[in-house]
């Protein structure tokens, strides 16, 4: 039997292997199950590993995640709105349970989509349906590349090796912050589209839902834009966190909606040696560390507001990625090598939605009125593409001058973000600021730009479902999926929300 070696510490000029030597003297093969850095200022800096390792003459246990198949495969295909990580591993595991689908997707596929992003870009051109936040791959294609979750999940190493058989590089099945990168990601949604295609799934794309089709309480099936009709009894609905017209048609349908509470902010961006002096301190040139990341979060307890870092690029870049055309957002992403001199982060405040009351859409409606402001800031200034840009030292101060040479492809405007935000978003992300540094000494620096808005952290609005059946709680036979129904915050986690439901539709069918 193998065994496993949890806690090993390997210093970062020794060599993992010898060590296991030591260990497991003559060990014929090993695993490693998690890898990650310890430079904490009372130890030297170091790795630290779990390794499965099997003894002399053992062989390790193949991780092959079988799935059963359905015993009769079903005469009517589930239906499956979006092709982001929901979606798409929805359509994933029904294929592999024998259960072909129909998969619907309003912009192209990820070859066609990356035209469109980078005119928008380039130009300020924006493509409706092909941007950063709709196309085949969804939000976190061009827009991220990390597959870092706090969810706690049976499915995450399902996920992980699935993206590594269609070309994700090994490492994200045991890294502490598992990185496929950007680049990487691209390569990977196509032949996942191969696969679903090979295996009977019907894709449409340039094909937007216009309308759910409903009998009584039970959705019946889906009308598309060009005026045509695809019935089934089991329609997913993963729409992302940008689909504020689907949530309408939602509405205007009956389907059950509530508020609920979401993030929004700005985004920093510091040099990414200072990141790295911050973390790693006198090892921070060492060729094994690489690019540093942090995760930062301050608690108001009195008035019960956090202020936090979210989705942290580490030698990355800051997009901007709306989705109107009269409004500006911003995100960030990393390539797999991380090889940007920059790194950025989102910092944000939560938002109750208790701030709303009963307005159901006051969360949108905030959300689009600071995206506008960034957008029409800019215009005022005689810009076209860029983004909204602050020091972060004037930002403290509520100054302006211009900004710093960074990392983003459109470009930027000095704008005084502090007077866009809403007066108590500025004073807190001012607070948490202040707190940060003093657990990374120095994360003030003179050298950070503060970019504005980072506005899509979740979407505002749930579709409720039903725990158990992950069914609409008004509407049978329709699964709310991933972030834009409010069950996910990221790749990974909206990709084991679409296996969770592909396994309720396969009980129901089978």
């Amino acid at each position: 039997m193998s065994k496993i070696i949890e806690n090993l510490q390997i210093g970062l000029d020794e060599n993992l292997e010898e060590k296991l030597q030591w260990l497991v003297p003559n060990y014929s093969a090993y695993r490693v199950r998690r890898q990650s850095v310890d430079a904490r200022r009372r130890h030297s800096a170091h790795f630290v590993y779990t390794v499965e390792v099997a003894e002399a003459g053992e062989k390790l246990p193949e991780q092959n995640f079988p799935v059963e198949k359905i015993k009769k495969t079903p005469t009517t295909k589930p239906i499956i709105v979006g092709t982001g990580p929901a979606g798409l591993f929805a359509a994933l595991r029904l294929v592999e349970r024998g259960i072909p689908c129909l998969v619907f997707e309003r912009g192209s596929e990820s070859t066609e989509r990356i035209k469109g992003i980078n005119r928008y870009w380039r130009y300020g051109e924006l493509d409706r349906r092909n941007n950063v936040c709709y196309g085949e791959g969804g939000a976190g294609l061009y827009s991220d590349g990390k597959l870092i979750t706090r969810i706690k999940s049976d499915h995450i190493p399902y996920v992980l090796h699935r993206l590594v058989q269609f070309g994700a590089p090994d490492e994200i099945q045991y890294i502490a912050n598992p990185h496929v990168g950007s680049d990487k990601i691209r390569r990977v949604i196509p032949k996942m589209r191969d696969y679903l295609k090979a295996n009977g799934c019907e894709i449409y794309y340039n094909t937007q839902v216009t309308e759910l089709l409903v009998e009584g309480d039970k959705i019946s099936g889906i009308k598309t834009e060009h005026g045509k009709t695809f019935l089934s009894p089991h329609v997913v609905l993963a729409t992302g966190h940008s689909a504020e017209d689907m949530l309408l048609h939602l509405k205007q349908i009956g389907v059950f909606l509530e508020s609920k509470s979401f993030a929004m902010g700005l985004r920093i961006e510091h040099p990414q040696k200072t990141i790295n002096q911050i973390q790693y301190r006198q090892w921070s040139e060492h060729p094994k560390l690489g690019s540093a990341n942090y995760r930062l979060a301050y608690h108001d307890h009195k008035e019960d507001v956090g202020v936090y870092s979210f989705c942290m690029c580490p030698g990355g870049f800051v997009l901007s990625s709306g989705t109107e055309v009269d409004g500006l957002v911003c995100n960030g992403m990393s390539n797999f090598n991380r090889n940007s001199p920059w790194a950025n982060a989102a910092i944000v405040v939560s938002v109750s939605n208790e701030l709303f009351g009963k307005d159901l859409w006051g969360g949108m409606n905030l959300r689009r009125q600071l995206e506008q402001s960034a957008y029409q800031s800019v215009q005022k200034l005689g810009g076209t593409k860029q983004l909204p840009a602050q020091l972060l030292t004037d930002f403290m101060s509520g100054k302006i001058s211009e900004t710093r040479k960074g990392s983003s492809p459109s470009g930027t405007i000095p704008v005084r973000l502090d007077q866009i935000l809403p007066e108590f978003m500025t004073a807190k992300i001012r607070e948490g600021l202040q707190q940060f540094d003093k657990s990374m000494k120095g994360f003030l620096s003179p050298e950070a730009q503060l970019y504005g808005v980072e506005s899509r952290t979740s979407c505002p609005v749930r579709v409720t479902r039903d725990d158990e059946s992950l069914q609409s709680i008004s509407h049978q036979g329709l699964f709310p999926a991933g972030e834009g129904a409010g069950y996910a915050g990221g790749i990974t986690s909206a990709a084991c929300d679409g296996v969770r439901i592909a396994e309720k539709i396969f009980e129901i069918i089978n």
